[in-house]
């Protein structure tokens, strides 16, 4: 009896300090109509165990949303597979969206995950918030400050798993097994809760699978 009670207590007190986590199958949610594309086609994909969707290439920035998803705080996860082309391979997470183009997004250029030259090495992963904080803006105005190097840089052309933490005033990012985050910044929109999307930019496609989000209570 004292075992069932502490066990009890110990998933009420994970609950109320994680908060909600919950997966997303995004290949069921894309059968099940319960996704919205914006400047993309989105199609199936399996790659083994892996089951997810690809976002085919556009010469326009992309989302896919997720229908009826709202998040705030807390942890974002997804497998994600891009590419080693230079300039074709731009993938990750949009978040707090208000509409098609004001949303803040965390995003990977694997084409620079082992670039030899010093300055593309550091641009491998970018927090951007649109439609003001452009990457091109934040480059320009903040050098080396919202885009950095990957600390253990995965396979440029295979799956790799990103975790992204977002509070009110910082976003932390995190690939694979990182404990030390490959990114630490800023929040510098004024958004605080919003929509969920798959993000690719322009000309980029992508793979995206195994999306799971734990909510801050």
């Amino acid at each position: 009896m004292k075992t069932i009670l502490l066990s009890s207590l110990f998933i009420i007190l994970s609950t109320s300090i994680y908060g909600q986590k919950k997966e997303y199958d995004i290949n069921a949610l894309l059968q099940k109509q319960k996704l919205t594309s914006i400047n993309r086609n989105t199609s199936p994909v399996t790659d083994g165990k892996i089951k997810g969707v690809k976002l085919d290439e556009n010469a326009e920035e992309g989302i896919v949303w997720l229908n009826d998803v709202i998040f705030s705080n807390g942890t974002l996860e997804i497998d994600l597979r891009g590419q080693d082309v230079f300039q074709r391979s731009f993938l990750g997470l949009a978040f707090h969206g208000v509409n098609d183009s004001t949303y803040d997004a965390v995003y990977f250029r694997p084409f620079n995950f082992h670039a030899e030259d010093p300055i593309r090495k550091i641009h491998a992963v970018q927090y951007i918030s649109h439609p003001v904080h452009t990457w091109k803006k934040l480059r320009d105005e903040q050098n080396g400050i919202f885009e950095k190097a990957l600390v253990n840089p995965p396979d440029a052309n295979g799956w790799f798993h990103a975790r992204i933490e977002v509070s009110d005033k910082t976003i932390s990012v995190y690939v694979n097994k990182d404990t030390t985050p490959s990114l630490t910044v800023t929040k510098i929109s004024n958004q605080k809760t919003g929509k969920v999307g798959l993000w690719v930019g322009d000309g980029s496609g992508g793979e995206f699978a195994n999306l799971r989000i734990t909510k801050s209570k």
